[in-house]
């Protein structure tokens, strides 16, 4: 019953909620007063995961949103800038910033079994969390299981991959502090 419910909500072969579910949307996202989606994000948001937009935040042009394996909660006052991706589970905080092209995903492709193909061994996912008050530079990359903590500055071409302290700025590849803020 599972596998034809999820057949009749998201098209297989697009990844992404069939034309008529999407078009339900308003009635099953949750959207605060003030917010903006502009009309060129892809919102790929089934029914079945949260999809939560705080008051007052944007989600700016050719960004996709993705909460097919995981809820995504963005908070207050918060700006998702243009080209970014977001794959839950994430929890964005409030008043963050998010700036062109970043990655933020909570997704992995499982690998190890070198006798199967990678497309065939499945997913698994570690929930991100971004906390209040965070600037994040173009091109960052925020992988699964990190949590970035409040006012939390991180560099333009960053790759988090382990957790980062409250009131810090971090940069490189992989990132790692770089000072103490505040």
């Amino acid at each position: 019953m599972k596998r034809i419910l999820d057949w009749m909500i998201m098209n297989q072969r697009d990844a992404r909620p069939r034309w008529y579910v999407r078009m339900l949307a308003p009635l099953y996202q949750h959207r605060g007063r003030g917010s903006k989606i502009y009309w060129s994000v892809r919102m790929d948001t089934p029914p079945y995961r949260s999809f939560r937009l705080g008051r007052k935040s944007v989600i700016e042009s050719y960004c996709c949103i993705n909460n097919a394996v995981g809820d995504v909660t963005i908070g207050d006052h918060t700006r998702i800038g243009i080209h970014c991706t977001v794959i839950g589970p994430v929890n964005i905080g409030n008043n963050v910033n998010l700036a062109q092209g970043i990655t933020v995903t909570a997704l992995n492709h499982n690998f190890e079994d070198v006798t199967r193909r990678i497309d065939e061994q499945g997913i698994s996912t570690k929930p991100v969390v971004i906390g209040d008050d965070v600037w994040i530079g173009a091109n960052a990359v925020i992988l699964p299981g990190v949590t970035i903590g409040r006012h939390v500055v991180v560099a333009a071409g960053a790759v988090v991959t382990k957790d980062v302290p409250d009131n810090c700025i971090v940069g490189g590849v992989p990132a790692k502090v770089i000072k103490a803020i505040g």
